[in-house]
């Protein structure tokens, strides 16, 4: 019994000596005092972040259509005509639960990203379900939300599998402080999902080249499904990118949110969704603990006299600071 209580302090202390920052901290220390309680519905809801997206001029992925009622399920084909792809998700979803991704489209069979083909009634079925509340927050009734098909750019085709790669930033007081990409694989069913065995590539801020990554909280050199050496991972248009999740922060004034971006072939940089409750397996895939640059960040804005400064010069900022 003494061994496992010596052990579980050192471990304490190692994690606190690396700046890693606990759910308990996070919690308390962060989301509570920079994110007001009635600001939330903003990011918990995607349909209202599109919308307060759109009004910002901040890129989205396309929306398809709405289906709020069981009476317009049926409506969901003549949404997505036109298109090959296209993804469901629900508007009050975590986690990725939920979402089907559509990558074909032939008559009334559709292909998922891994590849199998399901027919019209099992998507209407999976809506049935969406708006019922069976993958919201709290089971609550929800709404499905249809979007047209991101497609990746080539320079990440051999980084994924079967799917979209993402980038997620934590912006704190609008400043990025760290960032990752998550790739899907096999083992997550095409989907970027780090619970379900998507791959966190820690992301350097300022150059947008890999760091190292993880899988299931433990280190990986290469891509388990295409090979792909993992170091090479370098992000396009990585200033842009941050210059992006640094407007969220004025879009919502939620002073420490999970930006989530992808980069679509002929769009550009969009965003995909906030998180007011960013989880902490960024810090794994970064080798780094937050709390140190979390401070770093209240230490320069104490300092900061007259108006805030704007999303461009938090990015240069932010990149001075964690070289």
């Amino acid at each position: 019994m003494f061994e496992r209580l010596r052990d579980f302090w050192q471990e304490a202390r190692q994690l606190r000596d690396l700046g890693v920052l606990g759910m308990n901290e996070r919690n308390l220390s962060f989301i509570g005092r920079h994110n007001p309680r009635s600001r939330f519905p903003l990011v918990d809801n995607k349909l209202q972040t599109k919308l307060l997206a759109k009004d910002y001029e901040i890129a989205t992925p396309e929306l398809l259509g709405v289906i709020r009622h069981q009476a317009e399920i049926a409506q969901f084909t003549r949404m997505t005509q036109g298109h090959q792809g296209f993804a469901i998700k629900p508007a009050k979803g975590s986690g990725g639960k939920g979402i089907l991704v559509v990558c074909r489209s032939q008559g009334d069979r559709f292909q998922k990203a891994s590849g199998e083909w399901i027919t019209r009634h099992q998507v209407e079925r999976h809506l049935s379900n969406l708006i019922s509340g069976l993958y919201s927050l709290g089971g609550h009734p929800d709404v499905a939300i249809i979007e047209s098909l991101i497609v990746s750019v080539s320079a990440f085709e051999d980084f994924t599998f079967e799917g979209v790669p993402d980038i997620r930033v934590v912006v704190y007081r609008g400043y990025p402080v760290m960032a990752m990409m998550r790739l899907s694989t096999h083992a997550s069913d095409g989907k970027a999902n780090l619970h379900q065995g998507a791959i966190g590539v820690g992301i350097d801020l300022n150059t947008g080249k890999a760091v190292r990554g993880v899988q299931f909280d433990r280190p990986v050199t290469h891509h388990p499904d295409t090979g792909k050496s993992l170091n090479a991972l370098a992000i396009e248009d990585w200033p842009q990118l941050l210059a992006l999740a640094a407007r969220c922060y004025d879009m919502t004034r939620l002073g420490y949110i999970g930006v989530d971006l992808v980069l679509d072939a002929s769009r550009g940089p969009l965003l995909l969704e906030l998180n007011a409750r960013p989880g902490l397996a960024i810090q794994l895939a970064n080798a780094c603990g937050l709390k140190p640059r979390l401070a770093s960040i209240d230490n320069f804005c104490d300092q900061i006299k007259g108006p805030e400064l704007g999303s461009q010069q938090r990015v240069e900022v932010a990149c001075q600071y964690f070289k």
